[in-house]
């Protein structure tokens, strides 16, 4: 499904996400500000934000999940880091809905059938690679299974309880080496920040669903890494400073 779905057919405690865009009601979050409106000459890219969760009922319900993966350790940019499905659009894409879709088929095995699409949010801009990339949020809505389809691209597929990410005691903001700052959560044994951690801290604050958190708790983005096993997935210059695009790595060095 490549259009988006509305009106009775959004879970009603997923309608404020499905209306609205990213929020910073804290200002701790920079990567919902990048909009890549003004760089028309931006390429483009998509990014899936998958959440799936029983349809009934006005609030969050206990059973609701957000698809993110890891990438291979193996890869020689942005080397295990957590990420959206998602990449860079092809030529016969219809649109970022599209692109979200296929590349999710493509690393994840995910039925492009069992997902509504409910919102395309703002492109953001990725500098300095100049990718503007539109986050699709779908409801999925028949979840099955998932894993990795190859191994050289990524090293784990993450069904992550959304409650667990809200949970105040698994939120921090981590500075980079670079000195800028940014939400992230630690789930699962692993971190999860930069543009995957600046949509989903986006998403939070649209929702209605976030629990307060301590925004004044800032962690060294390096050591937070080291700690979680995952220090070599730090992106140090020149390479990009957000941990979300796997395909269009491979034409140059996108995140």
């Amino acid at each position: 499904m490549s259009s988006l779905v509305s009106g009775a057919a959004v879970p009603e405690w997923l309608r404020r996400v499905a209306a609205g865009v990213p929020a910073d009601p804290d200002r701790v979050n920079p990567i919902v500000a990048r909009y890549a409106a003004a760089e028309p000459n931006a390429r483009k890219a998509a990014v899936l934000v998958l959440i799936s969760g029983a349809r009934d009922g006005s609030g969050l319900p206990g059973d609701a999940e957000v698809l993110l993966t890891q990438r291979a350790s193996t890869l020689r940019q942005h080397r295990g880091q957590i990420a959206f499905p998602g990449g860079g659009a092809d030529p016969e894409d219809d649109g970022p809905v599209a692109t979200a879709l296929r590349e999710a088929e493509e690393e994840t095995g995910l039925d492009p059938a069992s997902v509504a699409p409910i919102a395309v949010w703002p492109g953001i801009f990725v500098p300095p690679s100049r990718f503007d990339v539109t986050p699709v949020v779908g409801y999925w809505h028949t979840p099955g299974d998932v894993r990795v389809v190859d191994p050289n691209e990524a090293e784990r597929v993450m069904r992550v309880p959304v409650a667990t990410m809200l949970d105040p005691a698994n939120r921090f903001v981590v500075r980079h080496p670079l000195g800028y700052y940014g939400p992230a959560f630690s789930v699962d044994g692993v971190v999860v920040w930069g543009f995957t951690g600046g949509i989903l801290a986006g998403l939070f604050a649209l929702s209605g669903w976030e629990v307060p958190w301590d925004t004044t708790d800032v962690r060294d983005l390096e050591a937070t890494l080291a700690a979680a096993g995952m220090a070599e997935s730090l992106v140090k210059p020149p390479e990009m400073d957000s941990p979300s695009l796997r395909g269009v790595a491979r034409e140059g060095g996108i995140r």
